[in-house]
C-alpha cells in the first residue's frame, strides 16, 4: 500500500470509528437525559430518515429488485449492514418468508452499552424500519416479526419478514412473537461479496460511510424532536466526552498529534475540501450535511463542534476551537481557528 492511499484509508477508519462511537453516545445520552420514550422517538426517526433514504436505491445497488419482497429485504439487511462491517445474517424460509438475525455484539449499542438500552429503544429501531419496507415495496401484505432482542438477553436481534394473504393494518407492521425461533443457518450458504467488484479499500470508504449516514441523520431528527436548542445541548457535551474517550486511538489511527493536522485529517476524511490558510483550516464544503441546507440551523455545527473539541482537548487541554467564518449561515467557507485559553487577568 502506497503513503498516500494508507493516509486516505487512515482517515477513513478514524471518521468511522469516530462517528460510531459518537452514535451509541448519543443514544445513551438521550436515554438519561430524555428517558426511554423520548429517546426511542428520535430512534424510529432516525431509522425512518435512513429508511427512505437508503432503502430502495440499495436494493437496486445490490441487484435485489427481482427478488421476492420478503427475500429482498432480509439479503438487504445482510449485505448492506455486512458492508457496513455489522455481523448479519440471514436465511429465506420459503418465498414469502425470510428470517434475518443481528448477531452480539450489536453494532449501534456499541460495547457495554448494551446493558443500559431500554426495549423500547431497540424496538424504535424496527418499527422506524422493518416495519415500513412493505409500505416503500407498495406491498400492503409484507410485516417483520420479531422473534428475539438482544437487549432483553436473548441472543441476538431476530426476526422475519412475512408477506400474509391479506393487507396488514398499521399496527401489525411490526409483530413480536419470542416463543419463535430462526431455523438453522448456514454460513457457507451465504452470499459473497465479490472481491474485484469490493475490494478492501472500497470497503473502508463504504465503513466510512455507513458511520456518516447515521450522524446526518440523527442530528436533524433530534432537533426537530427536542428543539434546536436542547440538541445543541447534548450533540456538544455528548461530542467532547466522546471525543476525549477515542482521542488516543483516532490519533493511533491517524498517526498525529498536533491537534491542527489532527483537525486537518478528520475533516478532510469526511470528504470535504480543506486547505491550510496561515495558522486557520478552509473547508470550503460540508459533505455529512450535504442536501439538507433547507433544513439547517446553525446548532447544528455549534453541536457537532463537540467532537472535534474532544479529540484535541486530550493533546492541548487549554485549546479553544472558533469559527471565523460559517458555510452554514451563507458564508462561503466553515474558517477553523484553534487558539490557546488562559486565564483573564482582570475583569
Amino acid at each position: 500500500m502506497n503513503s498516500s492511499r494508507k493516509v486516505v484509508e487512515s482517515g477513513y477508519e478514524a471518521i468511522s470509528q469516530l462517528f460510531h462511537r459518537y452514535l451509541t453516545g448519543l443514544i445513551l445520552a438521550l436515554v438519561v437525559e430524555t428517558g426511554p420514550d423520548r429517546t426511542a422517538d428520535v430512534v424510529q426517526g432516525l431509522f425512518r430518515r435512513q429508511q427512505e433514504e437508503r432503502f430502495l436505491p440499495g436494493l437496486a445497488k445490490l441487484g435485489l429488485l427481482d427478488e421476492p419482497d420478503a427475500v429482498a429485504c432480509a439479503k438487504y439487511h445482510y449485505l448492506s449492514n455486512h458492508l457496513g462491517g455489522v455481523s448479519v445474517v440471514f436465511v429465506a424460509e420459503t418465498e414469502k418468508k425470510a428470517w434475518v438475525r443481528y448477531l452480539p455484539p450489536r453494532w449501534i449499542f456499541d460495547g457495554t452499552a448494551i446493558a443500559a438500552i431500554p426495549t423500547q429503544v431497540s424496538r424504535a429501531m424496527l418499527s422506524g424500519w422493518h416495519a415500513n419496507n412493505g409500505v416503500l415495496l407498495g406491498n400492503p401484505n409484507l410485516g417483520f416479526v420479531c422473534t428475539s432482542q438482544t437487549v432483553d438477553g436473548m441472543p441476538g436481534l431476530e426476526g422475519y419478514y412475512i408477506e400474509e394473504d391479506q393487507p396488514l393494518v398499521p399496527s401489525d407492521r411490526l409483530r413480536f412473537r419470542y416463543g419463535e425461533s430462526c431455523p438453522p443457518i448456514s454460513e457457507q450458504d451465504l452470499p459473497v461479496l465479490d472481491n474485484k467488484e469490493w475490494p478492501a479499500e472500497r470497503l473502508t470508504k463504504v465503513a466510512r460511510n455507513y458511520s456518516m449516514d447515521y450522524i446526518r441523520n440523527i442530528i436533524p431528527v433530534i432537533a426537530q424532536e427536542l428543539g434546536p436548542l436542547v440538541a445543541q445541548g447534548i450533540l456538544y457535551r455528548t461530542g467532547r466526552k466522546i471525543g476525549m474517550q477515542y482521542s488516543v486511538e483516532i490519533r493511533r489511527i491517524l498517526g498525529l498529534e498536533e491537534p491542527i493536522d489532527i483537525l486537518e485529517a478528520l475533516l478532510v476524511a469526511q470528504g470535504d475540501n480543506v486547505e491550510r490558510v496561515g495558522p486557520d483550516l478552509s473547508q470550503t464544503t460540508w459533505s455529512l450535511m450535504s442536501g439538507l441546507e433547507a433544513e439547517n440551523t446553525p446548532e447544528w455545527m455549534d453541536g457537532l463542534m463537540g467532537l472535534w473539541e474532544g479529540v484535541l482537548l486530550v493533546v492541548q487541554p487549554n485549546l479553544r476551537l472558533g469559527l471565523l467564518e460559517r458555510l452554514d449561515v451563507g458564508e462561503s467557507r466553515f474558517m477553523w481557528r484553534i487558539s490557546e485559553v488562559a486565564r483573564p487577568n482582570q475583569f
